[in-house]
């Protein structure tokens, strides 16, 4: 069976099928329904093919199975297709083994020029996936850089926290100078890491000791914040600022109040992931202050070939897991 049409009706009909109406009106049909047959045998086998070796470095070995079993098939359905021809009336067609000489060589030659179409079709398709990922993870990365920056230079905060200095100050002269104290090493560690893909976990903990401390000087008794040990000896990393953006989450979507307080726990788990977990008292409405903070977040993660960050909710609690990384894994996502 030949794929291109005309030449196949040549090989088994001759000059006949061009000259002769009763040819014309009795091939036509037939070579329809053998084309189409060859198609789904091609398809089919192709298709295979492509699934067991799919990447781009088996090239070669695919191009080597799919000939040979191109070829395997181009065989079966020559014979069938000469077989059909031969029994059709008024086909003027004959079976013979000199015809399908010629009918196989030549098919074979296409099935070659067929495989080799596929192969370049195929890899040309995941450099196209590959250069959308590419361009996804671009405008991932430049999101992160614009809400980072919007964060650094976030009036809303900026003012709040202002306005908390003010108030201390008359009352507390000394607690007035700590807060200030730690948040300049807010804006210190935030234009500190903006650039970096990611930061040790001590440096990260570090980093929610001194915002716990913020949060709880303007908050009071409205918002509780457990944090793991600062002494921990485990080597994993993460992207900068995760930690603050599922604290952040939890305060933007939760009541806090002296009689109902945001409880928010930090906790490692082994050495391969950190739990972030708030108490679930969701607000009616919420302010849109930190957009698409756990949706981001998540976001960074696809960049790194490891699990999935995981969330999870039930009536009481809301959870994030965050997988902890390493230079290793870095290294892997470029």
């Amino acid at each position: 069976m030949v794929l291109d049409f005309p030449a196949g009706i040549y090989l088994f009909m001759g000059d006949r099928y061009y000259h002769d109406l009763q040819t014309f009106a009795v091939g036509t049909p037939t070579g329809i329904f053998i084309y189409w047959v060859g198609v789904f045998g091609f398809n089919l086998a192709g298709r295979w093919v492509i699934r067991q070796f799919p990447e781009q470095r088996q090239a070669g070995q695919r191009l080597a199975v799919m000939v040979l079993i191109l070829e395997v098939v181009m065989l079966i359905m020559a014979v069938f297709d000469l077989w059909v021809f031969s029994i059709i009336p008024g086909s003027g067609v004959v079976f013979s083994v000199e015809r399908l000489k010629l009918i196989v060589l030549f098919g074979c030659a296409f099935v070659f020029f067929l495989c080799l179409a596929i192969g370049l079709v195929h890899i040309y398709s995941q450099w196209q996936e590959r250069q959308t990922e590419i361009e996804q993870l671009k405008h991932h990365a430049l999101q992160q850089q614009y809400d980072a920056l919007k964060w650094q230079v976030n009036p809303h905060f900026l003012f709040n926290s202002l306005n908390a200095i003010s108030a201390l100050i008359g009352e507390d002269r000394a607690l007035a100078e700590r807060f200030v104290d730690n948040l300049a090493k807010v804006y210190r560690y935030l234009l500190k890491t903006g650039n970096q893909p990611l930061v040790p976990l001590a440096d990260e903990l570090n980093f929610i000791q001194t915002y716990a401390e913020l949060l709880q000087t303007r908050y009071g008794e409205s918002i509780q914040i457990t944090l793991p040990p600062l002494t921990c000896s485990i080597q994993g990393c993460l992207p900068p600022i995760s930690l603050q953006t599922l604290i952040d989450n939890a305060m933007k979507h939760n009541l806090m109040t002296t009689n109902r307080p945001l409880f928010i726990q930090l906790s490692l788990i082994g050495e391969t992931s950190i739990r972030v977990t708030n108490t679930l008292q969701p607000k009616k409405k919420t302010l849109n202050i930190y957009p698409h903070n756990l949706a981001n977040l998540r976001a960074k993660y696809r960049q790194w070939p490891v699990q999935p960050v995981e969330v999870e909710m039930d009536d009481k609690w809301f959870t994030v897991t965050l997988p902890l990384l390493s230079v290793t894994t870095e290294d892997k996502s470029h």
